[in-house]
């Protein structure tokens, strides 16, 4: 079936149309939510969240888009409010683990691949959301710059600058791992 034949059924009531699309584009989801992130419980209810929001709204869905670019677009927006909920519960209690645990990769770089990993993370949180969006889109989920800038309902050259941004920001953050 076709997405168009699937979103038809699922407003119709039909269940299995709606496991369906979640099959489908839920790898698609979770590279988006966990690029943004990272690797976090908050992060799988965050894409669990993006398919009942989808479910719940799925009237409102036009088809002017393709059903990936508006799945991935739901956890964009909700991972973005996990980003500032996280902000704020950072500024009115402070995370004292979360910050050791970030002083010790700043500090012990990363020898295993668990490790590298966190490193890569921490380097990604560093990024402000616009650039963390459009690394995310453009490496982590495999996008082409024409996709990421209709996605992001962008213009073609401020993905491109904001995604050399994000490059040059990215290689200062890491260059400590790329030395090991």
């Amino acid at each position: 079936m076709t997405d168009a034949e699937l979103i038809n059924a699922v407003k119709s009531g039909d269940q299995s149309a709606f496991s369906e699309i979640i099959n489908r584009y839920q790898s698609q989801v979770a590279c988006t939510v966990h690029g943004m992130l990272g690797d976090c419980h908050e992060a799988d209810d965050v894409g669990q969240e993006v398919f009942i929001r989808f479910y719940k709204s799925i009237d409102n869905f036009r088809g002017e888009s393709q059903l990936s670019t508006y799945l991935v677009r739901i956890a964009i927006n909700l991972s973005l409010n996990e980003i500032k909920r996280r902000k704020r519960r950072a500024f009115f209690s402070i995370d004292g683990w979360r910050k050791e645990q970030q002083d010790k990769l700043s500090n012990n770089l990363a020898n295993t691949v668990v490790e590298q990993r966190e490193y890569i993370e921490h380097a990604l949180e560093q990024l402000d959301n616009n650039a963390r969006l459009v690394v995310t889109l453009r490496i982590i989920n495999g996008y082409s710059v024409k996709e990421t800038a209709e996605i992001l309902s962008i213009p073609v050259g401020t993905v491109l600058s904001r995604f050399a941004r994000a490059q040059k920001k990215l290689q200062v953050l890491l260059s400590p791992l790329l030395e090991e």
